[in-house]
């Protein structure tokens, strides 16, 4: 059986005149308030991104180490907002001559309003006759868990797992986004034997609608009233660093905290580690043990 992977990322923009296009299709289409895309020019700005896309670089390094540990499957990556598109990485892939695709999003946690939006652009780009090898969450998978386990072990600070935030809707349909969050972070203490934890979202994007909380800025105010002086941070929900490790963590949360009185760190991403490429390509070889149609 051939076979290939499309290895999905959510995509950066590579230079500050990519970021409004950029932000119109994560919008997709909608109107943008110029207050928030000049904010998030800004942010882009400050981080650097003329000097380069960190996201982007990341992945592509991932997807080069993803192959040479697979060996005899390629891998092309697919963005869901940015190029490559993941139809460019469809493609690519059925060029080769795979009768089964892999698809690997570069993101833990199941949820339809992310992981489902890759499958459906994934989907869409594939022949009828190919037999599609979705991996939908693996936010228990026990070689992810040891690699974030291996980082926070043996911490004095309070440890604090964050995730993206959703719109709260989600959870009217009984979208497993949170659960499955909850799981991973709790998986990691018990691994970890940790004496003190706790979990809050981040990224809230301004739509007008709730999100889901407690936002990790309101949480270090609860953690500095209830006595917690040293926080380290591990984002379960993220497995590179981009704008919302670099920006929403390392700048607001940090300076937050620094406004409190609060120690303040985060973990190293898995970015393109070793460890963290072999749980890839395990993930990818299970999948392949049981493939499916579309």
């Amino acid at each position: 059986m051939s076979a290939a992977v499309v290895l999905m990322a959510y995509g950066s923009p590579e230079r500050l005149a990519d970021v409004p296009d950029y932000y119109r299709d994560i919008r997709g289409g909608r109107p943008i308030r110029p207050e928030l895309l000049e904010d998030l020019v800004e942010r882009y700005r400050r981080l650097g991104i003329e000097d380069g896309s960190p996201l982007n670089a990341i992945t592509e390094q991932t997807r080069a180490a993803l192959e040479r540990e697979l060996a005899d499957i390629p891998v092309f990556t697919g963005m869901k907002h940015w190029t490559p598109r993941i139809a460019d990485a469809a493609r690519g892939a059925l060029a080769t001559g795979a009768e089964t695709v892999v698809g690997l999003v570069l993101a833990p946690h199941y949820s339809t309003l992310s992981i489902g939006g890759y499958r459906e652009q994934l989907e869409a780009a594939l022949a009828a006759e190919t037999a599609l090898a979705f991996v939908e969450s693996w936010h228990d998978d026990p070689g992810f868990v040891d690699l974030l386990a291996e980082r926070v072990r043996g911490t004095d600070a309070h440890v604090v797992f964050t995730a993206h935030s959703l719109p709260a809707r989600i959870l009217e349909r009984g979208d497993p986004y949170q659960d499955q969050l909850l799981e991973t972070s709790r998986l990691v203490a018990e691994r970890a034997a940790l004496p003190s934890w706790s979990f809050s979202f981040q990224s809230e994007s301004a739509t007008g609608e709730p999100w889901l909380g407690p936002d990790i800025l309101d949480h270090l105010d609860e953690l500095y009233d209830r006595g917690v002086r040293d926080v380290l941070v591990c984002p379960v929900g993220f497995v590179a660093d981009h704008l919302e490790i670099r920006w929403d963590l390392d700048h607001e949360a940090a300076e937050k905290a620094q406004q409190l009185g609060l120690g303040f760190g985060r973990i190293e991403m898995p970015n393109a580690d070793p460890a963290f490429v072999r749980v890839l390509a395990g993930l990818v070889r299970r999948a392949l043990a049981v493939p499916s149609k579309m």
